[in-house]
This record gives structure tokens, C-alpha cells and sequence, in this order.
């Protein structure tokens, strides 16, 4: 192990390193540095050697060349353990680096920026620090590499165990750490440049996301899978990722599926919404002026389904609702918020989940992608976020429906689109009265979910993700009561399928797009 002689330091995050270079230079390591950085280091009263002194050429072209250099690079790459490497650094008087602690240009934080425009991007592509970064990282045997703020105290606790060196394991895992640093600096810049672009195709022809990892789980959807959960660059401030956890115990691989379920359909709605999902399906939802009486009528879509639950709400809880919830076995509530008393009530259950969203809404990207995962590969699709109004629905049948029935299928037709196919909604008032999911014939899932009614189906209406392939599954629906049934129509049986409903004095309107959840 070689002893750390000579650090060179050159960051835009500047936690912590003007302490960490203070230690640095106690324990008799020189420090090179540029720009802001080593006025900082300066400001403090840390020695600090300008690397236009180490090169002998000044920093020019606005700072886009100043570390590109032999002297630099040459330093950070010469091999300790190449007699012809040592020999071509003593020839041409390059004195060697053995610590890079470098972070890039904050170009994410810039892009993200309104009114940032092209210009202003490319002026924040970072050049030299992703240079000396790969360099260091490709070196790991002798050189070692810092672009996270945390590994500081961890290089500086090696240097004092190993007489001013850091362990060949340690290296190794930051150098692992710089290249994710650089792939997920380039992926970023990449996506920016595709935004700018018109082109004929929306996806890109090299996929590059970049995740950060936010914790690792305890396992997975079963117990014997490793799983962790990562982050997307510059999340909404709506999305799942940036909620808050409150209370309870820590957050399992399938509740986080499960609350995020609950929240992309909580605020599909703007009235006071209730959502209990079950197995990413939901089993009630409610709408009601009273976000208390919502909760308490989606809860009674299907008690024994939403035994074990995760609640979604889209107002602030209450201690009333607290109150109401809590008499329940549940797994999580995520809501924009909980009063305190709310909050007091829910400590006599310490092990529910409690999540706090900081928006309930936000602007999507222009480009919003679900990703899905095959054998070898990756699905990309656009995120399915169209919205309804009553005014989009084409009347299919003889009958009109009514505006109150319009409001009704709306509703069922927005909760259908969150069930997995395939998919039919009963709903009378604003809320569920069943719910069929999953099964592979349309036919079943109607019946399966009459069986999970617990009110009368009479004048309730009806919806499906899907096109009704025979008219059976409409001949179901009259026998339960509906009065009025929301599809996208398309198939080739739609006469048959509508001339069903008129037998039967029931309304049909087509939507004219269908919303499979596999």
C-alpha cells in the first residue's frame, strides 16, 4: 500500500471538504486544486497548490481547459508498479497524484432551472472532472478516487490505520462508485440533449437511465429475493419516491408497490378521495365531499379485502378519520398530510406505515416512460395518463345516460384504468360496489366482482378496460341491475355487444381507447 502524498481537489458539492482537506493537509498531504475550490481551501487557511502552477499553463477558454494536461493526467494514470511508467514521469517532471477527490458541474441541477436554455446546459457539461474521475477510477491500484462527500471520513479513517494509505478492497469499491458517477452524468446530459431534439421516434435509440439507489430492502416480493429501492434523476415532488415516512416499520418491496398504487389513484381524483389497495388492485374507492365518509364507503366495497390494506387518501387526515382508520387492520396510509392529534392516534399502532406526500400533484416530463423488465431486455412504453372528462364519451346505445350517470361512469371508467385486466368496476354514487381484476376472461371478472358487492347493483353502472368481445358479459350486467355501462368499444361484435344494451334498456357509452394493466 502506498502512502497518500499528494491529493488533488476540484468539487461542485463542497460538503464537508474544506474539513476533509484541513485533515488531509495535517497528516502532510500537499493539495492541488482550481477554481472555487481552492479559494475555499484558502479562506480557511489550507495550503493549496493552483494547478496552472503544477502544469505551467494557465486556466483558459472560460475554464473549459485546465486540468487537461500531462502533468495532471499523466500524475493520476502513471503506474506505481511500470519501472517504464516512473521513468517517463521522472523525464518529463510529473509528480505523482495518490488521491482524486472531484465531483462534476451541477448540470442536473441547472437543466432543471426554468429559463435554462441550450446555451446555459452545455456551458454546465463538466469536461476535466469526468476526465480525471475515469482516469483515477482505471488507476484503483494505486490512486484513490472520491466523488461522494460521505467516503471522506471513510478514506480518512484507512489513512490513519494504514500509515497514510487506503486499503486495495476500498479502492476498488470507490472506483465502482466513480464510474456509476460519470454513466449516470452522461445518461442525464444524454436525456437533456433527446428533450431538445424533434425526432420521429419518442425513445431514444440507447436507453441510459440513471437510478440512485435509496435504500436496500429486506428482500423482495418473497423472502428468499434480494431487492433495493432506486430513485429516478429529479423525481416529482408527487411521486412515490419523495414520500415522507412518518411512523412504522420499515418499508417492505411490496408496500412500496402497493403505495404507489394507492397514490396514482388517489390523485387521479380532485374531489376527496379514498382508495384501499390490495395486491397493487384496488378494492374500494370512494369520492365523497367528507374525505371520512369517503374512506367509509370504499372501506365497505370489500371488508375482507381491505383487511391488510394500504390506504390512500388525497386530504389531510383528520383525528376523526385517524380514529376510524385505526379500528382496522392495515399495512400503510399515504395522504398530504396528518394533523397531530391524527398523528398521536396512530402511535398506539407503532408498526403503520404512515407517508407523507409533499404535493399531491406536479407537472409530468415530456417524456414519461414505465419501464418493464422481459428475460434480456427492457419494455418502455408512455405512462398512461390520459384523463376523462364526461364530455370525451361517445353514447353507443338508444339511451342517454344522465349527468349523474356520466359522473358515475367517469368515475368507474378512472378506477377501472387502475385495476389489472382484465378489469370491470361496479359503481353507484361516486363509489365501488365491486370489483373483478385479473381474471382471463372478461365474463369472470363481471361475475367475480357481483360477488364482492355488499350493496344492491340496482341502477349502479359498470365499466371494462377493455372492449366486450360477446355481448355475455352485458347480459350479466343486466341481471345484476346496471342501468349504464362505460368501454372502449372497437371490437368487432360492437353491434351485437350494443344492440345487448338497448335489449336491455341499458346506456353504453364508448370511450374510444381501452387501458389493459398487465
Amino acid at each position: 500500500m502506498s502512502k497518500i502524498k499528494r491529493a488533488l481537489i476540484s468539487v461542485s458539492d463542497k460538503s464537508g471538504v474544506a474539513d476533509f482537506a484541513l485533515k488531509l493537509h495535517q497528516s502532510g498531504v500537499e493539495i492541488l486544486s482550481t477554481g472555487g475550490t481552492a479559494k475555499l481551501l484558502e479562506e480557511n487557511g489550507i495550503p493549496v497548490t493552483p494547478v496552472s502552477q503544477a502544469t505551467g499553463f494557465p486556466e483558459m477558454m472560460d475554464g473549459r481547459v485546465k486540468t487537461l494536461h500531462p502533468k495532471i493526467h499523466g500524475a493520476i494514470l502513471g503506474r506505481r508498479d511500470v519501472a517504464e511508467h516512473m521513468a517517463a514521469m521522472e523525464t518529463h517532471g510529473i509528480q505523482a497524484i495518490d488521491l482524486v477527490v472531484v465531483n462534476l458541474y451541477p448540470f442536473e441541477q441547472a437543466v432543471s432551472k426554468e429559463g435554462c436554455d441550450l446555451a446555459t446546459a452545455i456551458e454546465n457539461i463538466d469536461i476535466g472532472g469526468p476526465s480525471m474521475v475515469r482516469s483515477a477510477a482505471k488507476n484503483f491500484n494505486d490512486v484513490t478516487i472520491a466523488v461522494n462527500p460521505e467516503d471522506y471520513e471513510i478514506i480518512l479513517a484507512e489513512m490513519k490505520e494504514n500509515n497514510g494509505a487506503t486499503l486495495q478492497a476500498t479502492r476498488m469499491r470507490l472506483s465502482r462508485d466513480a464510474y456509476a458517477h460519470t454513466a449516470r452524468y452522461d445518461s442525464l446530459i444524454s436525456a437533456y440533449l433527446t428533450e431538445q431534439l424533434e425526432e420521429e421516434s419518442r425513445f431514444s435509440p440507447l436507453l441510459l437511465p440513471a437510478f440512485e439507489k435509496i435504500q436496500d430492502l429486506r428482500y423482495g416480493e418473497n423472502p428468499h429475493q434480494s431487492a433495493a429501492f432506486y430513485r429516478e434523476p429529479s423525481p416529482r415532488a408527487a411521486d412515490i419516491v419523495s414520500a415522507k415516512q412518518l411512523q412504522g416499520k420499515e418499508l417492505s418491496y411490496n408496500n412500496i408497490l402497493d403505495l404507489n398504487a394507492a397514490w396514482e389513484l388517489t390523485v387521479e381524483f380532485e374531489a376527496p378521495a379514498a382508495v384501499i389497495i390490495k395486491h397493487t388492485n384496488p378494492c374500494g374507492v370512494a369520492l365523497d365531499e367528507d374525505i371520512l365518509k369517503a374512506f367509509i364507503k370504499a372501506r365497505e366495497t370489500d371488508p375482507t379485502s381491505a383487511f391488510g390494506g394500504i390506504i390512500g387518501l388525497n386530504r389531510t387526515v383528520s383525528a376523526e378519520l385517524a380514529e376510524e382508520i385505526a379500528k382496522n387492520f392495515v399495512e400503510a396510509v399515504i395522504a398530504p398530510g396528518f394533523v397531530p392529534e391524527a398523528l398521536a392516534i396512530f402511535s398506539s399502532k407503532k408498526n403503520v406505515r404512515l407517508m407523507e406526500m409533499p404535493a399531491v400533484n406536479s407537472p409530468r416530463p415530456k417524456r414519461d416512460f414505465d419501464f418493464k423488465r422481459v428475460g434480456g431486455g427492457l419494455l418502455v412504453q408512455d405512462r398512461d395518463a390520459v384523463v376523462y372528462g364526461p364530455d370525451a364519451l361517445k353514447t353507443a346505445s338508444k339511451i342517454e345516460p344522465d349527468a349523474q350517470t356520466l359522473e358515475d361512469l367517469k368515475f368507474a371508467w378512472t378506477v377501472a384504468k387502475h385495476v389489472k385486466s382484465n378489469a370491470i368496476v361496479y359503481a353507484k354514487n361516486l363509489e365501488t360496489l365491486g370489483v373483478g381484476a385479473g381474471q382471463m376472461s372478461r365474463v369472470d371478472s363481471a361475475k367475480i366482482a357481483v360477488s364482492k358487492a355488499n350493496k344492491s347493483l340496482e341502477n349502479c353502472v359498470m365499466a371494462s378496460d377493455a372492449f366486450f368481445p360477446f355481448r355475455d358479459s352485458i347480459d350479466t350486467a343486466a341481471e345484476c341491475g346496471v342501468k349504464a355501462i362505460v368501454q372502449p368499444g372497437g371490437s368487432i361484435r360492437d353491434e351485437e355487444v350494443i344492440q345487448a344494451a338497448d335489449e336491455h334498456g341499458i346506456a353504453m357509452v364508448f370511450t374510444g381507447m381501452r387501458h389493459f394493466r398487465h
